[in-house]
């Protein structure tokens, strides 16, 4: 009698998700436009750096809640700040109680001393090479969301890597793009290189654009719906809750933080939940859930009477738990990938430079 073949057991995969953070005017409200600038912040003490209203609470939370579920939750900050004043940044990371990865900081010095005073400004070669480099040692399933700010590139840098690492940009696209610029020679030789050696997969799901200069959202649309322009992180923390990355109460976290820190009232909560949901980054059923568990927390203005606002709650809850427990997302799709036109898209930054 033949034996019966043993079956094959199959390790369960944890789901990853990776958080990619740029520091400055994204997480810190930094300034190093000048070499004056860079000289300053050399100096500044870790109490000095001013983080961006409810940044720190949303990481926590994103970090809480993928370790409540048993995720793999990985975050990573990308600075274009020098290295000598890394100290003080890690320092105020770990005051705001934020766990993190990895950092990685860009030698200004460096450029100073060779005399390339283009590359002290010029982040795009930069950015990217950090980014691949850092996939090279992700998961290939993991999932990706990232977070930058309206000041200079960010949304480029942003869209261009979830591209080459979807494979919908190949290496000849790249180069004429990063010439384009334009990037330093050196560093685009070491993008294309990093672009052959990943391996490709369509694993941004999301791009967070901090509207830190108030830049109009209409200004990114030739980015599609995978970029969101955010006034502020409780709406961040909205959208990252349609995805699954976050519950409903770590969402309230977000809220809670801007009003007992900085001074949010309810009605502007309020008002940036109607924003988002308005502009179409969330969908109804998100919309919804939010409303109804942030009003019977009183976090925004409640609109029925406290009896019908409990009845609600609890469907609310149930429907969000059951959703966690299916693998995340509220019903509202993740948008599908649009094909952008980089060279366009560079014209267009440097015409703003």
């Amino acid at each position: 009698m033949a034996r019966a073949a043993k079956r094959a057991i199959v390790p369960s995969v944890a789901r990853c998700s990776i958080y990619r953070w740029d520091l400055d005017k994204t997480y810190l409200k930094s300034e190093f436009d000048s070499v004056r600038d860079l000289v300053k912040i050399s100096f500044e003490k870790p109490e000095d750096k001013v983080a961006a209203p409810g940044v720190a609470a949303l990481i926590r939370a994103l970090r809480g809640v993928g370790a409540a579920a048993g995720l793999d939750v990985r975050v990573y900050f990308l600075s274009a700040s020098p290295p000598q004043i890394g100290k003080a940044i890690k320092d105020k990371l770990a005051l705001d109680g934020i766990e993190y990865e990895d950092i990685v900081f860009k030698n200004q010095l460096q450029h100073l001393v060779r005399g390339r005073f283009r590359n002290l400004r010029e982040h795009i070669g930069y950015k990217l090479a950090a980014l691949l480099t850092w996939r090279r040692s992700a998961p290939v399933h993991a999932r990706e969301f990232l977070f930058g700010d309206d000041w200079e590139s960010d949304p480029l840098i942003y869209s261009l890597y979830a591209d080459v690492l979807a494979g919908r940009v190949g290496e000849d696209e790249l180069r004429a793009v990063l010439e384009q610029i334009p990037v330093d020679p050196h560093q685009i030789d070491e993008v294309l290189a990093l672009q052959r050696e990943i391996e490709k997969v369509d694993a941004v799901v999301r791009i967070y654009i901090n509207l830190e200069r108030r830049t109009p959202p209409a200004n990114f649309r030739a980015y599609g719906p995978r970029l969101v322009p955010a006034y502020n992180y409780f709406q961040t923390a909205a959208c990252l809750f349609e995805d699954g990355e976050l519950t409903l109460a770590a969402v309230a976290k977000v809220a809670e933080s801007l009003i007992d820190l900085f001074d949010y009232t309810a009605e502007r909560i309020g008002n940036s939940l109607a924003d988002i949901s308005r502009r179409g980054h969330i969908g109804e059923a998100t919309t919804k859930a939010l409303r109804q568990y942030l009003a019977a927390q009183g976090l925004i203005p409640a609109t029925r009477p406290a009896r019908a606002r409990r009845r609600t709650l609890w469907n609310v809850l149930t429907a969000a738990i059951a959703a966690w427990m299916r693998g995340g997302g509220n019903g509202h799709a993740a948008p599908e990938p649009v094909q952008l036109d980089y060279r366009q898209l560079a014209n267009d930054l440097r015409a703003a430079k």
